[in-house]
């Protein structure tokens, strides 16, 4: 049953804008975290070894922490009283309990050498680099979900900027980590890469903790909402359909790779499709961060969700408008070449695949407005239909682009997300209106913006 419209007073532009710039800071600076390490290792002794076993032990803690990563909005959604943060918080710990043993059992020496000599192939020396610094980041997961809780306590608090404090506090862990270990160690340089990135996540989480600390006393010392009992059973239903939104998502990049694999010019594809990746999720991310606005600020109050959907769509604008302007002109040749060091003729060939992306970000505004909708509705199950509907789409699109058409992997590989995107919004407001409750106001929100 959907909450009664809250009698809270309408939001300004300034208070909603104030309230998603932290949030957006703290995307912003997660998405340098792992390039900013990766420059550290460039730096110190034999670094493309070292920067391939860090690149190759990132990933594995970055499929590890998927089944955490929602926990930011499930604590943004559901903790509201004692019984709610107490229910929360035993799934969290078992869920981060369950993952960590899957990570000591994932760096055994049989099991690891089975996925790096079977399933990757990576050289013996190589596998050996990559096994170390995949044990260094055993406690990743973790604490990644431990402090996403806490995030989520305090954004519900109306406390985003402490949460880009936490990063701050992770971004200066891992920096004095990386630059100790260097100056006074001989570790390889991927060993110091897991060791500053374990280190700083886990004292963020530590921060986040401590920054919710008030929150938390106080939650626990007040009494039940009455009639908003939650359970274990309630809160798996609810988290488990996020926990495989965040997997499916990740699955799909090992499926693009594959498809640009057996792509025309293959190797300029997988070259430059990360570049591309990277520079438009500079721009991607504040959209990533809004899901956390709406759902924090709307409080079921259709005058204040046609306001924040109003907002979003101003911010559609200038996340198209400013990716576009670099991307079909001139800076978008100089951003590839004088930034990311791509030659003349790989700047060259990633600005059509780039450019094909430009309106992603505004794609990704208005599926955060959609998914906000559907947490607080407490269907999230619709969620991970739209998502599942989206890698499908990515796939088919990358089949036929690839094995029909035989376009250049990267130009399918930009056309299949863009496609894939759309179509998870096309399925989530279709099925917001099947469910009787129309979407978040975003195309009244257009029309007002139009008319204005």
């Amino acid at each position: 049953m959907t909450p009664a419209a809250s009698t809270a007073p309408p939001l300004r532009t300034r208070t909603i804008l104030s309230f998603w710039a932290p949030l957006a800071a703290t995307w912003l600076m997660m998405a340098v975290e792992g390039p900013y390490v990766a420059a550290i290792i460039a730096r110190l002794a034999d670094p493309i070894r070292n920067l391939a076993a860090y690149g190759v032990a990132f990933s594995f803690a970055f499929m590890a922490e998927a089944p955490v990563i929602m926990m930011m909005t499930a604590a943004n959604a559901l903790v509201a009283d004692r019984q709610s943060l107490v229910a929360l918080r035993r799934f969290g710990f078992r869920l981060n309990v369950a993952l960590t043993a899957a990570m000591i059992v994932g760096v055994l020496p049989p099991v690891f050498r089975f996925v790096t000599d079977r399933l990757i192939g990576l050289p013996p020396d190589l596998a050996h680099l990559t096994h170390v610094a995949v044990s260094f980041l055993v406690l990743w997961p973790a604490a990644v979900g431990y402090r996403r809780f806490y995030q989520g306590i305090l954004v519900r608090h109306h406390m985003p900027h402490r949460v880009a404090y936490g990063t701050l506090v992770r971004l200066a862990t891992m920096s004095l980590t990386a630059a100790g270990l260097a100056l006074l160690t001989d570790l390889p340089g991927a060993y110091i890469g897991s060791l500053a990135l374990g280190g700083g996540v886990i004292a963020e989480a530590l921060a986040s903790r401590w920054m919710a600390r008030a929150i938390v006393a106080r939650l626990l010392s007040g009494p039940d909402v009455a009639g908003a009992q939650v359970s274990m059973r309630d809160v798996a239903r609810f988290y488990v359909p996020l926990a495989l939104t965040s997997l499916l998502a990740i699955v799909v990049n090992p499926l693009v790779t594959f498809f640009l694999g057996r792509s025309r010019s293959p190797v300029e594809s997988l070259a430059v499709l990360p570049v591309v990746a990277g520079f438009v999720f500079v721009f991607r991310s504040g959209a990533i961060a809004y899901q956390e606005v709406a759902v924090a600020l709307s409080g079921h109050d259709p005058q204040r969700e046609r306001q924040i959907a109003r907002v979003a769509m101003q911010l559609a604008g200038l996340s198209a408008f400013a990716l576009g302007g670099i991307l079909f002109t001139p800076l978008g040749r100089v951003y590839f070449v004088a930034v990311s060091g791509l030659t003349s003729g790989l700047a060259a060939f990633a600005s059509w695949p780039a450019r094909v992306l430009a309106l992603l970000p505004a794609l990704d505004y208005v599926l955060s407005l959609q998914r906000a909708r559907f947490v607080l509705m407490k269907r999230t199950r619709i969620i991970t239909a739209g998502t599942v509907v989206e890698a499908a789409a990515i796939v088919i699109a990358l089949g036929v682009g690839i094995g029909v058409l035989d376009l250049v992997g990267a130009t399918a590989a930009a056309v299949a997300i863009l496609l894939g995107r759309v179509c998870g919004n096309v399925v989530l407001v279709s099925m917001a209106y099947a469910a009787g409750r129309p979407p978040v106001k975003t195309v009244e929100a257009l029309d007002e913006l139009v008319a204005e």
